[in-house]
């Protein structure tokens, strides 16, 4: 189980409950699915899946979290013409218009009617928990997916002391000096994709994929006040990824120096695959976000 996005948050409070007392917290939100009149339905299941026992799956100390959302597929097109044919029937049966209440009425009423008989998908979320670093990682590639399952967390324990984190330097004064300079930590190298805003409100965007981002043009872009949203960067050859102006990480890959140690681990079994997977991964990526501050001048105290 390898995350390709890090929706990063910082615990502001000592995590300490063990696996086994977040497990009895987890269980009470189980996943279930839809009910025949309900939109969605989200709760928890087991990371590892249908071979899986248990609502957390620990490894070395990090703990391994998926929240599964179910939602009825009602297209919004299908909806509104059955919407304006029965607002157009009633109307001529009534002879008046309708007012604004009733046409919501009858809005509603269809979509009590249709929704047993949409539908389905679901799509699962993934995120774990590291008490010694004061961690929480969300494998979430949008904000409100990773507020989704802090959301279900969060009512799960009944508080959730964790907050997005926050360095001293500003991710976009940073990138954009390491593009506009072409100077950067030695650990760090920057790649081929990057997106560029004007400052101003409504400013214009130029998104640059699999392009030399040394060339003058780039940095004609930027001598314009152009700054950098997002830029794709590798990390000591064993991590690549995008990092935006939030430091969101997004299209994460583990490079070969990461991936020759699962070449390593030799297993046929689905779990004990699982479980090398998720150690191997939650350890690079435990030395890996306390460097990530540090890019960005350490993290900014509350």
């Amino acid at each position: 189980m390898w995350f390709k996005n890090l929706s990063i948050f910082r615990l502001t409070e000592a995590f300490t409950l063990s696996a086994e007392e977040l497990e009895q917290k987890l269980e009470a939100l189980a996943f279930r699915p839809c009910g025949p009149h309900e939109e969605s339905s989200f709760g928890w299941t087991t990371p590892v899946g249908k071979s899986g026992q248990q609502w957390v799956h620990s490894s070395n100390g990090f703990m391994m979290l998926c929240g599964k959302k179910e939602e009825r597929v009602l297209p919004a097109s299908v909806l509104n013409e059955l919407v304006q044919e029965k607002i157009q029937e009633t109307e001529e049966q009534q002879g008046r218009k309708l007012s604004k209440k009733d046409r919501t009425s009858i809005k509603d009423e269809l979509i009590f009617e249709l929704l047993p008989k949409a539908f389905t998908f679901s799509r699962k979320i993934y995120a774990y928990i590291d008490p010694q670093g004061g961690w929480i990682i969300v494998d979430a590639a949008s904000a409100k997916a990773s507020e989704d399952l802090l959301s279900l967390l969060r009512k799960s324990l009944g508080s959730l002391p964790a907050v997005p984190i926050n360095t001293v330097n500003k991710p976009i004064a940073t990138m954009t000096e390491w593009l506009s300079t072409q100077q950067t930590p030695d650990d760090l190298t920057i790649e081929d994709e990057c997106e560029l805003r004007s400052p101003e409100e409504a400013g214009g965007i130029i998104r640059c994929k699999r392009h030399d981002l040394a060339l003058p043009e780039i940095k004609n872009h930027l001598d314009m006040g152009k700054e950098v949203i997002k830029l794709a960067v590798n990390w000591a050859d064993r991590l690549a990824f995008i990092v935006d102006e939030h430091l969101a990480i997004k299209r994460l890959r583990f490079l070969d120096l990461v991936q020759d140690q699962v070449a390593d681990i030799e297993t046929d079994n689905d779990a004990d695959r699982f479980d090398a997977d998720f150690s191997i991964m939650s350890l690079e990526l435990a030395q890996f976000l306390p460097r990530l501050l540090e890019l960005f001048g350490g993290e900014q105290s509350a």
